[in-house]
């Protein structure tokens, strides 16, 4: 769930064990499963609604709680289990009775605390009738998701992450980077510092080491970078009214490489095995 910037940083930082590196593999599992269950579900005609009652079972039904349920401010929580985000909803749509259509993109966004731990993940898909330039900006902002990864260890800058999505998204290809919105930390709970912007310079920014879990999550627009927020206080739209992407994996820096703890295997099988959706995602 992308967190709105506050250019606050280091109250929050938590570096992990490896133990509770592995709790949280746990939690990203059933992060990743459900999505992919998501996945295998999604259709014309079928709308947020049902979707989101279909997921909450799935991740209770794996021993999980829906982590965005019931989040945020206590006179206006988040409502729904999945944040369902589609064409020029950005991040934190609510699940409703609109039917889906061929020619949408969907962004779902899954949060799972599982023992004391969260997992973070997320996902845009398109459906078979979805034009081209959308879906090669789908294909942009996935890759750019693993541009940051590789940027994820030990000794780097949460600038280094910044940059490489910046750069592949708006230097080589065009597409807008939303600055109102970022990744984050994650851990023992949802949100955790530091904040992980998609824009940024090389070198700046606070110092990663090995055992920070970070949620990282491209949001990128095919049109201008600005968006508003609906008056539930939770939509986020892009400005212009034109399609966005967003992908997310939580992640552990480590010295080498970094290690993903979330996984779209899941997704792309159930992609694959969907006449309803395009097979559209580079390999990453």
């Amino acid at each position: 769930m992308g967190l709105f910037a506050s250019g606050t940083e280091g109250k929050r930082v938590f570096y992990k064990t490896n133990d509770e590196i592995e709790m949280m593999r746990k939690a990203n599992l059933v992060v990743s499963q459900t999505l992919g269950y998501v996945g295998s579900l999604l259709k014309p005609g079928i709308t947020g609604a049902e979707i989101d009652k279909a997921a909450e079972e799935f991740i209770r039904d794996h021993k999980g709680r829906p982590a965005f349920k019931g989040y945020g401010q206590e006179d206006n929580p988040f409502p729904a289990s999945l944040c369902i985000s589609y064409n020029d909803i950005v991040v934190h749509g609510i699940p409703g009775k609109r039917e889906f259509k061929e020619t949408d993109v969907v962004s779902v966004d899954c949060g799972v605390e599982l023992d004391g731990f969260y997992g973070d993940a997320a996902f845009t898909f398109a459906f078979a009738e979805v034009e081209e330039p959308v879906v090669e900006m789908l294909r942009v902002t996935y890759t750019s998701l693993y541009k940051g990864i590789e940027q994820a260890v030990h000794g780097k800058r949460i600038g280094d992450i910044a940059f490489a999505i910046q750069d592949y998204c708006e230097r080589q290809h065009k597409y807008h980077v939303v600055r109102d919105l970022v990744g984050h930390g994650v851990g023992r709970s949802l949100h955790e510092d530091p904040e992980v912007p998609n824009y940024g310079k090389r070198g700046k920014g606070p110092l990663i080491l090995e055992g920070l879990a970070l949620a990282i999550e491209p949001m990128i627009n095919i049109g201008t970078k600005d968006v508003y927020q609906d008056e539930d206080g939770w939509t986020i739209h892009t400005r212009d009214r034109r399609p966005s992407a967003h992908y997310e994996h939580s992640v552990v820096v480590r010295k080498a490489k970094a290690d993903i703890l979330s996984t779209h295997e899941y997704i792309l099988e159930a992609v694959k095995n969907n006449n309803s959706l395009r097979e559209i995602y580079p390999k990453s």
